[in-house]
């Protein structure tokens, strides 16, 4: 069923009978979440090797249950789903690809940010400093961050459809290109970087913890799906109701040219 159609059957709507139960599982998925991250898992405490003393993030590992699957989300998924729906929309060039890469980075921005936000209040217990312009994992991050928001304020611009849905797409393609540096920036940068390379092998989660932070991921999944499908509706409403203007504007000159040949005549 295409968009459209779904959309005139949902009488103008972003929701649906599946996009509501989704939203209900996410909610029951983001209390419970809750819950395990900081009631029932136990705090990042180990002992030095050496000395004998307490080390680990102790309580302040509990972020990571929500920092670590919005990472995988905002500056990774998000931005790798708008630039797959930007090639589709500069091979097929139909609207319903543009459609999707708008929605997807929209959302990724606002993941992305979540996570320099949550990032910088972990890293004051942590790493004993809010922010570190030297390093090369966050600096990457906020580069991404800046050109999802210029993607977005592209979208802003007035200009014609399509133009404007190929300059968006070179935009994200773009955008794209810092992935893999993100990625891999505390492999090829190991000097000029506060972060682990990997939480799972770094911190070795077993148990509750490993249970508890893949229950995470998959939340946050079923929230960006949710997220993106409603914008999604949303997006097509909106291209929907400017093409119907369009449509309405050209009618009504079509009748103002008539009436006026009549009265000529």
């Amino acid at each position: 069923m295409s968009a459209g159609k779904m959309l005139k059957q949902n009488q103008g709507v972003t929701s649906s009978p599946k996009s509501r139960l989704l939203g209900f599982a996410t909610l029951l998925g983001l209390v419970t979440l809750f819950v395990f991250a900081f009631f029932l898992t136990d705090p990042d405490v180990r002992l030095h090797p050496t000395t004998g003393e307490e080390i680990g993030q102790f309580d302040a590992v509990r972020l990571l249950y929500l920092h670590v699957p919005m990472a995988i989300i905002g500056p990774y998924l998000a931005p790798l789903v708008g630039a797959v729906a930007s090639i589709g929309y500069l091979i097929k060039r139909t609207p319903w690809w543009d459609v999707t890469a708008h929605a997807a980075i929209e959302v990724g921005a606002i993941f992305c940010g979540l996570v320099l936000v949550q990032g910088s209040i972990w890293g004051r217990p942590v790493w004993n400093t809010w922010w570190e312009w030297g390093d090369v994992r966050i600096m990457t991050t906020l580069i991404l961050f800046l050109m999802l928001l210029g993607y977005l304020a592209l979208r802003r611009v007035v200009a014609d459809e399509h133009k404007q849905a190929r300059r968006s797409a070179i935009v994200a393609l773009v955008a794209a290109i810092n992935l893999p540096i993100i990625n891999r920036s505390v492999e090829w940068w190991e000097s000029r970087t506060l972060h682990q390379k990997s939480t799972l092998s770094e911190l070795k989660i077993e148990d509750l913890t490993f249970f508890t932070l893949m229950m995470g991921i998959v939340v946050f999944l079923m929230l960006f799906t949710w997220l993106v499908l409603h914008r999604f509706r949303l997006g097509w409403l909106e291209k929907e109701s400017l093409k119907q203007e369009a449509l309405t504007a050209i009618e009504e000159r079509r009748a103002v040219a008539v009436t006026n040949e009549e009265e000529t005549s």
